[in-house]
């Protein structure tokens, strides 16, 4: 058995998982960032405990996921923005008390290797994972493997520029494909509608305040034929399409998996994107049987922990 980790900076949750993916138990607890990286090493630590309290075995490995750049080799934590561990081991510790591996990911690659262990993308060898949430995520898993690239930070897929000039991106570049296929990129489209339809029903939706506009008022909106949502949500798509046309001529994968919060909204995204696909991307001159798939994540928050648990196969 293994146990997946997913450190995140509100809670660190963490499972038991069988060979197949399944996961047999689990728990969470507050991350205590306050207290700094000792705290959370001990975090990491008493989830563990709680897990094996009744188990009959030890673990055969520990992965944990981190949202942020990480050293697995060295077991350490580069950076990661919303917890005090960069430049920090936070792998020694477990190592020394379970005797077993210990293995760091970042947690879009985690949640990329779940999804291809039982999720949406089971079984395929070639897969892009993408997370569409306050950002813009990814994972690559090429040829079974996952790809990190040669400094670990591979799968930056958010910030590809699809906009030369376009939107200031917190990563210092402008037009980056986070900020216009994101949460944050479909409310910043959607306030521009808005803010030319003073008729539109978000403003209701809002109470008046366009600063607490967010995708699920946009996509009530839009299911009730509101012009404003509509014509956000239809540029939004064509936004999230251009990516995904860019990552399907340069891979050629198998799959490409979406999750992230947005991705619940994928009955109204899914025809649109694969309309897009079909006839920009270069796959279009291809037999049908090797053009990319499109497909849903299916796991959600337990992505990443299924995929932690598998990190030291990948």
């Amino acid at each position: 058995m293994n146990i997946g980790i997913d450190l995140g900076g509100t809670n660190i949750a963490a499972a038991i998982v069988d060979a197949g993916g399944g996961i047999l138990c689990r728990t969470s607890i507050p991350t205590a960032g306050g207290g700094g990286a000792k705290a959370i090493v001990e975090g990491l630590c008493e989830v563990c405990g709680t897990l094996l309290s009744g188990a009959a075995e030890s673990p055969a490995s520990i992965g944990i996921g981190v949202p942020g750049s990480v050293n697995d080799d060295t077991g350490e934590v580069i950076f990661t923005p919303n917890l005090p561990l960069r430049k920090t081991d936070i792998t020694s510790t477990l190592k020394e008390k379970y005797r077993c591996p210990v293995h760091l990911g970042n947690d879009a690659n985690c949640a990329a290797i779940g999804e291809t262990i039982a999720g949406g993308a089971k079984g395929a060898k070639d897969v892009v994972f993408i997370t569409l949430g306050t950002g813009v995520g990814g994972g690559l898993i090429l040829n079974g493997r996952l790809h990190t690239g040669i400094g670990g930070a591979a799968s930056e897929i958010g910030h590809m520029v699809i906009y030369p000039g376009g939107r200031k991106c917190g990563c210092g570049r402008s037009g980056c494909w986070e900020m216009y296929a994101s949460a944050t990129g479909l409310i910043m489209t959607a306030k521009g509608f808005m803010e030319a339809d003073k008729d539109s029903r978000l403003w209701e939706l809002c109470g008046g305040n366009e600063g607490r506009v967010d995708g699920r008022m946009i996509f009530i909106a839009y299911r009730t034929g509101d012009s404003a949502a509509q014509l956000a949500v239809a540029l939004y798509t064509e936004h999230l399409a251009a990516g995904i046309v860019n990552l399907i001529n340069v891979l050629d994968p198998e799959m490409i998996c979406i999750g992230g919060g947005i991705s619940n909204e994928w009955d109204a995204l899914s025809g649109p994107i694969r309309a897009i696909v079909e006839a920009e991307s270069f796959y279009r001159h291809l037999s049908d049987a090797t053009k990319t798939k499109i497909v849903k994540a299916v796991l959600g928050n337990d992505a990443g922990l299924i995929g932690a648990a598998f990190l030291g196969n990948h």
